[in-house]
């Protein structure tokens, strides 16, 4: 993998799932290279990871919803009421061009209400909008700057399809009223959650399929569905602090379905995508 990245940039680009897939892919290059060969660096909203010895950068970009919101703070990005520039990358994409392989993820956060607050053509006129007509818009303008900004003969895209959640165990279980938290093996047999909506999957086949611009579909979706037993559940961070002893005893609020613990899930993830990669490599 670092070889194929010599002298490049690759950059993981979403919201707090794909920062998961960022460290990910850190912690599988960090494994094979000595402590004094690399950096990290936060340069809000990025996170770069540095090694000298191969001229490389894997970095991490803060855009939950791709574009622009007024959620884009690195930190400080919780708010009471989402507002989206449907039709604005203008603060990010500065940021995006010249980066040598992209992987772009946006979804968890459009799915808080089936509607959201956005701007389309003016800026001043704020409306609701059904959040899947929302994100195909998002999608087309991140799409005509794809078409606009990308040199396909030396830049590559990739779109990684929505990571599932595990919130309401009476969906494998039945009956039961708990989330994710105690569970230590992966689903058995079919299963697709409805954290998981096919439209906005639709959707994103059907703009990325338009474009003239090749963008590939990294498909993390079903193979992640059947890990209910890979989230962090109460061992992870809440506004960057580990849980309370008592949080922790109430599973039930406090456990984390969405986000996933490393070693795990985003392992995976990133296998597939330096499958492709590899592929490409010995193509060329």
């Amino acid at each position: 993998m670092l070889e194929m990245l010599r002298d490049k940039r690759i950059m993981f680009i979403g919201d707090s799932i794909q920062r998961g897939m960022f460290e990910s892919m850190v912690c599988l290059v960090q494994s094979v290279i000595a402590d004094v060969d690399h950096s990290i660096e936060r340069v809000p909203p990025r996170k770069i990871f540095r090694i000298e010895e191969f001229n490389t950068s894997i970095e991490y970009y803060w855009a939950p919803f791709m574009v622009e919101s007024i959620s884009d703070h690195a930190t400080n990005h919780t708010v009471m009421k989402r507002l989206v520039k449907l039709d604005s990358l203008e603060r990010h994409r500065k940021l995006w061009e010249g980066v040598d392989i992209l992987v772009f993820e946006s979804y968890v956060w459009w799915m808080h209400k089936p509607f959201i607050n956005a701007t389309y053509g003016s800026p001043e006129n704020v409306r609701e909008y059904n959040v899947t007509t929302a994100y195909k818009l998002a999608l087309e303008t991140w799409g005509s700057w794809i078409e606009s900004s990308i040199n396909p003969q030396k830049q590559k895209v990739f779109f990684a399809t929505m990571s599932p959640t595990h919130l309401w165990n009476w969906e494998w279980k039945g009956g039961v009223d708990g989330n994710c938290f105690n569970e230590t093996q992966p689903m058995e047999g079919p299963y697709w959650g409805t954290g998981s909506n096919l439209e906005i999957m639709s959707i994103l086949k059907d703009v990325i399929g338009k474009l003239k611009v090749n963008v590939r579909l990294l498909n993390i979706t079903q193979l992640s569905e059947y890990r209910k037993d890979g989230h962090t559940s109460v061992f992870g961070e809440r506004r960057g602090k580990l849980l309370t002893k008592e949080e922790r005893s109430e599973p039930k609020t406090y456990a984390d379905c969405i986000h996933w613990c490393l070693p795990g899930v985003p392992d995976t993830w990133n296998q597939l995508l330096y499958t492709i990669l590899l592929q490409d490599y010995r193509n060329h």
